[in-house]
């Protein structure tokens, strides 16, 4: 783990070439760099003196900005990974990937028939899979994508939803898929069909919206907005120690 922390210092705050132990050359674009060697790809593409203007969101895994494709040494194979989250090896072959050219559809949720004819009018290229699982193998989130991918051709929104309901959107599926479908575009369509029609309503959910209608919290809201710095930070306070939502 010191070597880890040293590593990221040495992108945050700089240090001296002799406090680093572990050094790995890695390619950036046809250029060779030297860089510690427990970065992340991200972090080692920073220490290169490259500025991440795209390709760099969250930094935690979650936003899916930093798609990657890299070769190891030696290998023929293309990898994929996100950049935030996989460190770098020697002999590593990087590019990044500020976005994935899919194009998107436009369609109104509400006027769209929950069935699977609705999923096959805007993504008709899912008919084109063959199988190979080139897809499922590109996913940073270990998704089974080809598997979501046959239950949209059966119409089946609820095993496309919770197949996909951890994909982050980066865009490698598309990227890596031999038949050029939009995995992850389709995915998040369905989704957003399934939890409109094939989820029922929460009963504290529908109870709280109800209470937003009926303006329930206005009063309290007023005096919440009066309050002066010490009193809100007294009751943040008392809040998490007694870990109750105020």
């Amino acid at each position: 783990m010191e070597r880890v922390r040293n590593a990221s210092r040495s992108v945050i705050s700089g240090v001296e070439d002799k406090d680093i132990e572990h050094w790995v050359h890695i390619h950036i674009m046809g250029k060779t760099y030297r860089v510690p060697a427990d970065l992340t790809i991200m972090q080692a593409i920073e220490f290169a003196g490259y500025r991440m203007v795209r390709s760099c969101g969250c930094r935690a895994g979650f936003c899916g900005a930093c798609s990657t494709v890299y070769r190891r040494e030696g290998e023929y194979k293309l990898r994929t990974a996100m950049a935030c989250q996989t460190r770098v090896e020697d002999g590593m072959y990087l590019v990044q990937i500020p976005f994935s050219p899919a194009v998107k559809p436009h369609y109104d949720l509400a006027k769209e028939a929950y069935e699977a004819s609705a999923i096959m009018a805007h993504f008709p290229d899912i008919a084109r899979c063959v199988s190979c699982n080139t897809c499922t193998k590109s996913c940073p989130q270990d998704l089974q994508v080809m598997d979501y991918v046959q239950a949209a051709l059966r119409g089946d929104f609820k095993a496309v939803a919770e197949g996909s309901f951890e994909c982050i959107q980066c865009g490698l599926c598309a990227i890596r898929c031999p038949a050029e479908i939009v995995q992850y575009h389709m995915a998040q369509f369905v989704r957003r069909m399934y939890g409109r029609n094939g989820t029922p309503l929460e009963t504290n959910l529908k109870k709280r919206i109800q209470e937003l209608e009926e303006r329930a919290f206005d009063e309290e809201f007023q005096r919440v907005m009066g309050l002066g710095e010490k009193d809100l930070r007294e009751i943040y306070t008392e809040q998490q120690r007694s870990r109750e939502v105020y």
